[in-house]
């Protein structure tokens, strides 16, 4: 290790984060260190902080991570395509390239790395420590994946790569979504708008999200800037009956976002089409009751139900050209930001276990 150090916030155990001081390392051929800029706060986040997502060992949270090369290798800048001082994109999961799973483009699954072994995730333990985005710097290892991200991109709006291409996958990818196609997207946070303005991007007909009370009612509002044409909360109005009546039909294409939501799955199979699809997006703290969830429904009406985990690399690059191109108005959303000092009450805000609403979007800035 240099003497040179980085500042980091390490979550010990579920609602115990301490910040500390680890040492910069030492930069070889083949790996790098990136200056953090800012890293987006993820429902996973929210997850590993309240002990619902919960790890054995300590670690550095954040996994949306935009920066800028400030150390690195030649081999790793060749491999990379980019420059010491660009400004890249840091992808979550890391890839050894060689395994078949890498080799075919579905690195989530390496067999060297994988779900255990990525980054805002990993044990601090873990030589050099700096695997994830709640710190001042972070280590690029050399299986890590980065993407330059555009000069007109400022760095905070660009911490929406990660939700922004979730939504391209989920929403569009894994469906086969295309243009004249009904959508219908369950859970209007981030990931829901941008599930919404990927499935507009592409020349979906009709995109429909829903939301279920006050929590959601600004999100709600939100909606008809990216893409929604109908915005509903189910507390108040039945969506099926809803698109129905102003579609005249069902869904083509459900995208299933939610958080906390377990009749979100059942509503899910009801608005879709018979022969229609159904994508189960991100991971739901585990097994549970899905109330409403009727399996003969997939059955009868010969559903694709779909689970979808992860992106990957041209999803990211898709949406940071679609951000770069202010087609939806991104930059705006409702948006709070947060030194090392105020990471635990952002977490806390965004989790809704403080008055008022949360906002869109929470970033980290690391303090100058």
């Amino acid at each position: 290790m240099s003497g040179i150090g980085a500042d980091a916030v390490v979550l010990r155990r579920p609602r115990s984060l301490e910040r500390l001081s680890l040492g910069l390392p030492e930069i070889g051929d083949d790996d790098g260190v990136l200056r953090v800029e800012a890293c987006g706060l993820c429902g996973t986040d929210h997850e590993e902080y309240t002990g619902h997502l919960a790890a054995p060992y300590a670690f550095i949270p954040g996994h949306e991570v935009i920066g800028v090369v400030e150390r690195a290798g030649p081999a790793a800048l060749e491999r990379w395509g980019v420059a010491l001082g660009d400004r890249v994109a840091v992808e979550v999961f890391l890839s050894c390239r060689g395994c078949p799973a890498c080799v075919s483009g579905v690195y989530r699954r390496c067999e060297h790395h994988g779900l255990s072994d990525m980054y805002g995730f990993i044990d601090v333990t873990k030589p050099p420590g700096l695997w994830g985005g709640y710190a001042t710097h972070l280590y690029l290892a050399p299986d890590a994946l980065v993407l330059e991200v555009p000069d007109s991109l400022d760095p905070v709006v660009a911490t929406l790569f990660n939700p922004l291409g979730a939504g391209l996958r989920w929403a569009v990818e894994v469906p086969g979504t295309k243009a004249g196609d009904v959508v219908a997207v369950l859970g209007p946070g981030i990931r829901g708008l941008a599930s919404c303005a990927a499935a507009k991007s592409v020349g979906a007909a009709f995109v429909m999200v829903t939301g279920l009370g006050r929590r959601d009612a600004g999100r709600l509002a939100l909606a008809s800037s990216f893409g929604a044409d109908l915005a509903l909360d189910v507390s108040l109005d039945d969506p099926v009956a809803a698109l129905r009546r102003v579609t005249g039909r069902l869904a083509d294409v459900v995208v299933d976002v939610t958080a906390n939501a377990p009749t979100a799955p059942g509503q899910a199979l009801r608005l879709v089409r018979p022969g229609g699809t159904v994508v189960i997006a991100g991971t739901r703290g585990g097994a549970g009751d899905w109330p409403g969830f009727d399996p003969d429904l997939v059955v009868y009406k010969e559903l694709r139900v779909l689970g979808a985990l992860g992106v990957d690399a041209s999803a990211y690059a898709a949406a940071l050209e679609l951000l770069a191109s202010g087609r939806f108005p991104f930059a705006g959303v409702p948006r709070a930001r947060c030194g090392f000092a105020g990471i635990e009450d952002l977490l806390q805000t965004m989790a809704g276990e403080t008055p008022g609403d949360p906002p869109v979007h929470g970033v980290f800035v690391p303090d100058p």
